[in-house]
């Protein structure tokens, strides 16, 4: 499937759902490359292939938007049906149409959202498709001049759902704060697909370091996220010139894409104040994730807000060493010195001792890296995690049943 779907699009058919199977519409608004979510989301379908369910994505976006076409590849890559539901904004009542149309057409069973709009969106569709509601909270990490509004909706919706899902035991808390009931939510941990992310070589063999022209001997920490101002990349410039400044032979890759602050713009301007573009590269959008941290001695989470991120548990999978800040589920992830070394959030100078301590001691390198991925292949695996969904959807189906 090359592109993504939508009914409003006369040449293009929409995907045939397997007979006998529930449909399961996961649904969510993306802006540009998406992000965190989308690699669950997207990896759900083929691991829910040989169940009762059939799932599709449909996906709200700006008009035009030049990176959803990332997002319909990886869409394709995994096999997962994609439907595209154009969204002019808060005043584009075609999205309710559309949105009850899909669900008409597929009867779907299921209304899995991911974020506040989806949330409102499926209260508001629900008298009119009979549908069990549930949503996953992935946190509340972009502060902008809205984000009380998307707390407010939240607060309003959660309650309301079916079925709460947490992937940290800190968002589980603010849920049932909003009075989402216990027999209502469910902890179940991001997870990534652990036969994927696996090291296959070490990292002086990376293609990547050839092709920057890395000399021998030098470290190469990396980064992956959205550049925007709550993952911080600006103190992890700021720790790695310090570094750089102390006589540490090292260089960083940062990959992603995002503009306004905190954003590319922003980042390039302090990378040349700080006269450390030789040594810091901004690479834009990476396809290949798994090459890219094969080429890391280290992974650096600088990030003063998160759910707990998918790109962690990547670097984990990977064999990579990971520094990380002690934000939302992280601690839970990692024990401090053993699955990785942890700081406080938005502290440059702890930061930049963390990245040291490790670039320092190849041995704990080796040890953080084994213990990591022992820690991902114990308790962060996809194939366990989509079994815990499973079992969301078919108390849910069985409950109307009965």
């Amino acid at each position: 499937m090359s592109k993504a779907l939508t009914k409003q699009d006369p040449s293009v058919d929409w995907p045939v759902a397997p007979a006998g199977r529930a449909v399961v519409l996961h649904t969510r608004v993306v802006t540009d490359t998406g992000g965190g979510p989308d690699k669950t989301i997207l990896l759900s379908a083929p691991f829910m292939a040989d169940t009762p369910y059939w799932l599709a994505a449909a996906y709200m976006h700006p008009p035009d938007d030049p990176g959803f076409e990332r997002v319909r590849n990886r869409a394709a890559d995994l096999g997962c049906p994609l439907l595209s539901v154009p969204d002019r904004g808060p005043l584009d009542h075609s999205v309710f149409r559309h949105m009850l149309e899909v669900c008409r057409h597929y009867n779907v069973r299921i209304w899995h959202s991911h974020d506040y709009k989806s949330n409102m969106l499926g209260l508001s569709l629900r008298p009119f498709a009979d549908m069990k509601l549930v949503t996953t909270v992935h946190g509340w990490v972009r502060r902008t001049l809205k984000t009380p509004l998307y707390y407010a909706i939240d607060r309003w919706c959660l309650p309301f759902y079916h079925h709460v899902l947490c992937v940290s035991e800190d968002l589980v808390q603010r849920a049932r704060s909003l009075g989402v009931p216990d027999e209502r939510l469910t902890l179940i941990h991001n997870a990534i697909d652990e036969s994927r992310f696996c090291r296959r070589y070490p990292a002086h063999k990376s293609p990547l370091r050839k092709k920057y022209a890395v000399p021998p001997g030098r470290l190469i920490v990396g980064a992956v996220g959205r550049l925007s101002a709550e993952k911080a990349f600006n103190n992890l410039i700021r720790a790695t010139g310090a570094l750089i400044e102390h006589g540490v032979d090292l260089e960083l890759w940062i990959a992603g894409e995002g503009d306004g602050p905190g954003g590319r713009e922003d980042l390039r301007r302090l990378i040349d104040h700080l006269q450390l573009a030789d040594r810091i590269r901004l690479l834009g959008f990476v396809g290949d994730t798994v090459e890219f941290y094969h080429g890391l001695d280290l992974y650096v989470l600088s990030s003063l807000r998160e759910g707990l991120p998918n790109v962690l548990l990547e670097a984990m999978a990977m064999g990579v060493p990971v520094v990380a800040t002690t934000v939302a589920g992280v601690p839970g992830l990692i024990s401090d010195g053993k699955q990785g070394v942890l700081c406080p959030p938005g502290h440059i100078d702890e930061l930049a001792g963390a990245m040291g301590r490790v670039l320092a001691d190849e041995r704990l390198r080796g040890r953080l890296a084994v213990a990591g991925r022992d820690r991902i292949e114990a308790d962060y695996s996809f194939a366990r995690r989509m079994a815990s969904v499973r079992a969301v959807y078919d108390r849910l189906l069985e409950s109307e049943e009965n």
